[in-house]
């Protein structure tokens, strides 16, 4: 190591403690338990603050045989993308509504990255996809962002839908119980703030967001 510059190091870590996603044949979210090192199935209801919504990238690269992430943005429509394999390195970057078709002919999709306080008290992240994003983008649009700090949000259970011969699930949400104490998730919410500042390296985004920066669920986005 240099002994004239200092090298920058994360402080932080992601405060996730359980990153769950949509499984749909089981009705339910699951997660991966490292501990256990097995998918643990988390049964509904399940009840849940909303911190924060941001737009990401995942998927499967059969090329280098490993999985495809990219960075969190919050605003799709202006932040660029860069999406990478595990192992096979860069795939693309830029706006999202640019590089779509190099990311599809990868393999990946989008997703929504949406963290969370379960009432266990603790930061959880949910990943969501194809009519699963539809899902949530049509509840949010009733519940609207400046509710999260006022209500619980209610995954009550799971809508079966058809397309075509294959039927599928996604997950309803529901508005909840009025927050009683909001002193209680406040340290959560620091956490989560403190840890997005250093991951994004700016000021906090801007909440005027144009149409541009929602997402339409497509055909080729289904929720399985």
């Amino acid at each position: 190591m240099s002994t004239w510059l200092k090298r920058p190091e994360r402080k932080s870590q992601n405060p996730a403690k359980k990153f769950l996603s949509w499984k749909s044949d089981d009705k339910c979210f699951s997660y991966y338990d490292k501990q256990k090192e097995e998918n643990v199935k988390v049964e509904l209801p399940l009840n849940i603050v909303i911190l924060e919504h941001y737009h990401t990238v995942k998927g499967w690269h059969d090329k280098s045989e490993s999985g495809i992430y990219s960075n969190e943005v919050f605003a799709i429509g202006s932040d660029e993308l860069e999406v990478k394999a595990f192992k096979g390195g860069l795939i693309a970057k830029g706006l999202y509504k640019e590089i779509k078709g190099q990311i599809k002919d990868a393999g990946a999709h989008y997703s929504r990255s949406i963290y969370a306080v379960t009432n266990d008290l603790e930061i959880i992240n949910i990943s969501l996809k194809g009519s699963g994003v539809s899902a949530y983008s049509d509840f949010i649009q009733d519940f609207g962002d400046n509710n999260f700090d006022k209500h619980w949000v209610k995954i009550s259970g799971a809508k079966e839908l058809k397309k075509g011969k294959v039927t599928y699930s996604v997950p309803v949400f529901e508005k909840g119980a009025k927050i009683k104490d909001k002193s209680k998730l406040m340290p959560f919410a620091e956490e989560l703030q403190e840890y997005m500042l250093e991951y994004l390296n700016e000021t906090p985004p801007n909440r005027e967001r144009s149409a541009v920066d929602s997402y339409e669920s497509e055909d080729d986005d289904l929720a399985f």
